[in-house]
């Protein structure tokens, strides 16, 4: 079990005025799992993810990573684990503008204790998002859809032991999303764990099992049959 979350809460306190966000979450799952959440605005999906990836903190409820509770962790034993055992994507990309995309996605490392074959790293994360040619470029002339690549590169730099996307299509057109999409895929088939948040369900059906979220409350978690997958993946092509 990688991920497992007990009866987790988030609420947020604006100067007195308490807004629930989530309720009793209880989710699990596995290595080399493929799951997407999903759910409407304002359904709390987004603070589900910031808080399994750890960009959050919950208010009650306990969370283990790979076996480990980390309700006591510090702050510090949290930014180790974002910054080597999980990967974000986002929809708006997060890239430096006047920065090569080479040392975009060089960032993670500057931080990391493992100092060796950084350039190494770099080179093989963009060449595994066929960007090996675009290195050098600046992030301002590249494509949105490469953007996205070049993100996905930066999230795999540290070869950490979970992929985040937060709506990674969400700004790209059909063919670039379907792209992106299917780097995930491949990236799920090496066995890396892949949590997407989407309210596109050809997007969702994707991932092997989606999870439903809404008024902060899981109300559905089912797996996707092998067929739905198939279709959303031609529906793409």
């Amino acid at each position: 079990m990688l991920i497992e979350l007990k009866n987790i809460i988030k609420n947020y306190d604006n100067g007195g005025v308490i807004t629930r966000v989530l309720q009793n979450i209880n989710l699990e799952v596995d290595k080399g799992e493929f799951i997407a959440i999903m759910g409407p605005s304002g359904s709390g999906k987004s603070t589900l993810m910031h808080t399994i990836g750890f960009l959050d903190r919950p208010t009650s409820g306990d969370y283990f990573f790979d076996g480990e509770n980390t309700k006591d962790f510090t702050d510090d034993e949290l930014a180790k684990i974002r910054n080597e055992q999980v990967g974000f994507v986002f929809q708006s990309f997060n890239l430096l503008p006047r920065t090569t995309v080479f040392d975009n996605v060089m960032l993670p490392l500057l931080y990391s204790e493992n100092k060796e074959g950084h350039d190494r790293r770099v080179k093989d994360a963009l060449e595994s998002v066929d960007l090996g040619e675009r290195m050098s470029f600046m992030s301002n002339q590249i494509s949105g859809g490469q953007k996205q690549r070049v993100a996905i590169a930066r999230a795999l730099v540290c070869d950490p032991k979970v992929i985040f996307a937060d709506e990674p299509t969400g700004n790209l057109d059909s063919k670039s999303g379907g792209t992106v999409m299917h780097i995930l895929d491949e990236l799920n088939k090496e066995g890396r764990t892949i949590i997407l948040v989407t309210h596109d369900i050809n997007v969702a059906r994707h991932a092997k099992r989606i999870v439903a979220i809404r008024d902060g409350e899981i109300v559905k978690d089912e797996k996707v049959a092998e067929s739905e997958r198939m279709h959303s993946k031609r529906s793409e092509d």
